[in-house]
């Protein structure tokens, strides 16, 4: 009997650990600044608007919370899993409503996800839509 708990716990523990943390249904996150189409020069200051929920550090659980996550130049990750860090997924994990970024002359995607106190994105996922920057 010992054994099956210890192969039902074994083959459990990777779903329980990527459970997704609920987001009331009302969440929501936008950009405060830039807006959609805007031109801008670099560095660009972005600022991170959150209804409906609260901001927490990664690492601490509270309902209804996350932090955010700025997608840059790229698409949604898994949403069933920690979002990655890299130079298009960058994190704000202790608790950043804004940040100044540096980037090339061009045209630039930038979108905001929040994630939960271990970086996964909530169910529902809270998300920003896409938006389109031109860089001087």
């Amino acid at each position: 009997m010992k054994l099956h708990r210890l192969l039902a716990v074994t083959l459990l523990a990777p779903l329980l650990a990527t459970a997704r943390t609920p987001a009331p249904p009302d969440a929501e996150v936008y950009f405060i600044t830039p807006t959609d189409g805007a031109t801008v020069t670099s560095p660009v200051t972005v600022r991170f608007g959150l209804k409906g929920m609260g901001v927490a550090p990664a690492g601490i659980q509270n309902d209804a919370t996350g932090h955010h996550h700025l997608l840059v130049d790229t698409d949604l990750p898994a949403l069933d899993r920690p979002v990655p860090t890299d130079d298009h997924h960058r994190h704000f994990g202790a608790g950043q409503t804004e940040t100044t970024l540096t980037l090339d002359p061009g045209t630039h995607t930038l979108q905001l996800l929040l994630g939960d106190f271990a970086h996964i994105p909530h169910e529902p996922p809270v998300m920003s839509p896409k938006i389109t920057i031109t860089v001087e």
